[in-house]
């Protein structure tokens, strides 16, 4: 009995000496988080400079813009679960370095393989950040006030990091190669190490049993069909086409396959019983549909600001800083919020905000209404932010602290997959309502109207090669059924976010603080994790 009392008191030791520094974790934490949104985001406005120096083919192009995701997300619950394992900062340091190592590589590509290798490396490096900070935050801040608190201002960064992406981008483009776009990553990688080795905690979950690596690679595996297969969608593939059904099948079988190996082992990789709780499960679900709302109309909004509205690339980001300023502020206040309103109230009012937004958002046209579309943006982003923010502090705290890193590699696929199915099936409604606009302009020809359906961009070249009167009027009509094909889209959106507002109030009523401190160790230089490892 006495040894079990001493163990029990180093443990509350070692968990206040961690606590002392937990703010200096969260700014830590903070730097990681802001360099994966940055890469995430920052080769966008690069695209152009790559293809004219590259000379990429068309499926090697969208492998260079698209691994770097795919492979993440993938990878997300390998990694969060290994780093339950062996220590979530070890995973952490190693995707550290490894992001340095692969942004040196990307920088220095002269060919489209190599770069599209290093995107790869990328995603890898970033698959073992992502999870790794969320389940340190969840260990340092056991109580719920306060890690609420921490939740925000990581959301609050992650809203940065994907608003200054192409800023940062574009900047960096003015005076340098493109290449600068992914060297930048590497002075913030050499002072994370260093400060993460002497800072950060570490933390395991529970040890028993094997680690299933044929679990972990059937999850990888099937989440990587199912993210390629919704890209595809997305992409503008038809749904029917093999490209895009064989990757969804395998993927979808894999993931069935996974769950059931789950179920039947005594030491599962991911405890599924974790879905069983009406606030995990509610929370993984409100992230999907915000994510799907949010990239979709992201998408959407771009192509209306530059083709509509006709504004600059560097305009239209401008544009859309509200969005992401509005996102920080409710970041910042969502701690606040939470405790005076609870998980329920918090999440369906984000969810019902955001619906109202993008219903005032449908009053938009062929000209330019700034004031409206600041102010919608506004009310979009703090909406938005102001769900996320409460699902995923629910999710967190409803896991299991063994299962933090599991937790939130679940929540980061969310987030993932969300963001696919956004661009997949907010997409396909903008076609299937812009196609129909084109089909009948009064003297263009049947070739010249199949090729304007694809998009609005593709109408104006089109209309500028048939020019004079035919040319201005199926100039006119793919604007009218691109405004058309967007006030569509936004109610479709507006309705999968009141559904979203109905499925928040199965979370609880209150926020529940009441809990033991996490188990967290002090950073040891010659650590040595002890782990199992089963095929």
């Amino acid at each position: 009995m006495s040894g079990t009392t001493t163990a029990a008191v180093a443990l509350r030791r070692r968990a206040a000496g961690a606590g002392a520094n937990r703010w200096v974790v969260l700014v830590v934490l903070c730097m990681s988080l802001l360099l994966v949104a940055l890469d995430a985001t920052v080769l966008h406005v690069a695209v152009p400079a790559v293809t004219e120096d590259l000379r990429p083919g068309a499926i090697e192009l969208l492998w260079i813009v698209d691994v770097y995701p795919l492979v993440c997300a993938s990878l997300l619950i390998l990694f969060g679960t290994l780093g339950d394992r062996v220590g979530r900062r070890r995973i952490l340091l190693l995707g550290y370095a490894l992001f340095g190592l692969a942004s040196g590589v990307a920088a220095l590509a002269h060919d489209p393989q190599v770069l599209i290798l290093a995107r790869a490396l990328l995603g890898v490096g970033g698959a073992m950040i992502m999870p790794a900070t969320l389940s340190i935050l969840r260990q340092v801040f056991p109580d719920r006030r306060e890690r609420a608190l921490a939740i925000g201002i990581w959301s609050a960064v992650a809203a940065v990091g994907a608003a200054v992406g192409p800023l940062l981008g574009g900047f960096l483009l003015e005076h340098f190669w493109w290449g600068s776009v992914f060297l930048v990553n590497i002075p913030l990688m050499l002072v994370s190490l260093p400060i993460g080795r002497l800072l950060l905690p570490e933390s395991r979950g529970a040890a028993d049993g094997p680690w299933d690596v044929v679990g972990a690679l059937m999850a990888a595996a099937g989440l990587f069909g199912v993210v390629l297969g919704v890209k595809r969608l997305g992409g503008g593939e038809p749904p029917l086409s093999v490209f895009t059904l064989v990757p969804l099948a395998v993927g979808a079988v894999l993931l069935v396959l996974f769950v059931r190996r789950q179920r039947r082992r005594a030491h599962p990789l991911v405890d599924l019983g974790m879905f069983a709780r009406p606030a995990f499960s509610t929370s993984v679900g409100c992230i999907v549909l915000a994510m799907l709302a949010l990239v979709g109309l992201e998408l959407i909004a771009a192509q209306y600001l530059q083709l509509v509205l006709g504004l600059s690339p560097l305009q239209t980001g401008l544009r859309l800083l509200p969005l992401t300023f509005a996102a920080m502020a409710a970041g910042l206040a969502g701690a606040r919020m939470l405790r005076r309103f609870g998980p329920r109230r918090m999440v369906s009012f984000g969810f019902a905000l955001t619906a109202g937004a993008v219903l005032l958002l449908t009053v938009m046209g062929a000209t330019d209404n700034a004031g409206l579309l600041v102010f919608g943006f506004v009310l979009l982003g703090f909406g938005l932010e102001t769900t996320l923010f409460g699902a995923y502090e629910s999710m967190l705290s409803e896991a299991p602290p063994a299962q933090a890193g599991g937790a939130a590699a679940i929540g980061e696929t969310s987030y993932q997959l969300g963001a696919g199915i956004g661009i997949a099936l907010l997409g396909s409604v903008m076609n299937a309502a812009y196609a129909p606009g084109l089909s009948s302009v009064p003297g263009v020809p049947a070739s010249a109207s199949a090729s304007a359906a694809h998009s609005l961009g593709e109408a104006y070249d089109v209309a500028a090669r048939l020019g004079g009167p035919v040319g201005v009027a199926l100039r006119r009509a793919a604007m009218d059924s691109f405004v058309h094909g967007l006030h569509v889209t936004l109610l479709v959106s507006a309705g999968l976010l009141l559904l979203g507002a109905l499925m928040a109030l199965r979370l609880p009523r209150t926020m529940q603080c009441a809990e033991p401190p996490a188990p967290v160790e002090l950073p040891a230089p010659r650590e040595v994790a002890e782990s199992r490892v089963s095929v």
